[in-house]
């Protein structure tokens, strides 16, 4: 399945056990030799009774990851199709809290995301104090182990949107440096569990274009949660209005934020592409 080109291999098991490796995940995510994805995701029984379904989320390298915002509309529509459910709203279980879903009457989904995390110890991210922007210094490839020789600075928003981001404001997004800088924020020490890495560039108050490096996969066509993130991180410049349109390289995601506590909604389709079997 796809969201906006974000593509996902999931699993049912929910009327099958399964056991997958790490080293499985990493097979099957090559794009040569495997089946190729972004994201692996599973679609298992619910520990919280107030949860239809749990998801588990599993980058291309095998590492778990928290959220997945594109993978959440895909698990709505792959549990719909697989008769799984006939419900059109219903709550997943991760690993970062519930979240929900919801059909909409065109085909599109929403997800509510919940409310973004902005405290540096809960996104995580090492600061002194909370800002609304930070400077990282950079380090490329060193000759020398936990040397820095390189006195390059960026200046990054961190988010939290159940997954750790860092939101990059670029004058044009074509040109931004998302395959150097994007490893050496994600790998960045203040970041302990490493982070996403967003790249936007602003168009309007109400519309934004928007790269994203992501943590375990490297660049992809889309990024729901890191979409979320870039409008948060333009609404606290005060560049942004409530209501964006998210201009990614696979497509368009239309994001809702209040601002202050209130949850973060996001729309966009869900696509299957094909259905196999795998011996595991």
């Amino acid at each position: 399945m796809h969201g906006l080109g974000n593509d996902f291999v999931l699993l049912d098991l929910i009327s099958q056990n399964i056991h997958i490796r790490e080293d499985q995940i990493r097979e099957l995510a090559d794009r040569r030799t495997g089946i190729g994805f972004d994201q692996l995701l599973l679609a298992e029984p619910p520990q919280d009774p107030n949860a239809d379904f749990r998801y588990s989320i599993f980058n291309a390298d095998g590492s778990k990851a928290e959220q997945c915002g594109n993978g959440a509309r895909c698990f709505m529509r792959f549990v719909r199709d697989r008769g799984l459910t006939t419900r059109t709203r219903i709550t997943l279980e991760t690993s970062t809290g519930n979240i929900e879903c919801r059909l909409e009457k065109d085909g599109n989904i929403t997800v509510n995301m919940g409310p973004p995390t902005l405290s540096p110890e809960q996104i995580p991210f090492l600061a002194d104090c909370s800002s609304i922007q930070y400077d990282l210094k950079l380090c490329s490839s060193l000759p020398i182990p936990n040397e820095c020789h390189s006195s390059e600075k960026v200046r990054i928003t961190a988010v939290g949107i159940g997954n750790p981001h860092a939101v990059v404001n670029v004058d044009d997004v074509g040109e931004a440096p998302v395959s150097q800088l994007g490893p050496l924020i994600e790998n960045h020490k203040r970041f302990p569990q490493r982070v996403n890495v967003g790249f936007m560039q602003v168009i309007s108050r109400n519309q934004i274009k928007l790269r994203v490096f992501e943590r375990g996969v490297g660049e992809t066509l889309s990024c729901g949660s890191g979409a979320c993130a870039a409008v948060v991180a333009g609404r606290l410049q005060g560049i942004l209005d409530d209501q964006v349109s998210v201009t990614l390289p696979g497509g368009t995601l239309n994001i809702i934020w209040r601002g202050d506590k209130s949850d973060i909604l996001l729309s966009g389709p869900a696509c299957r592409v094909y259905e196999g079997r795998l011996q595991i």
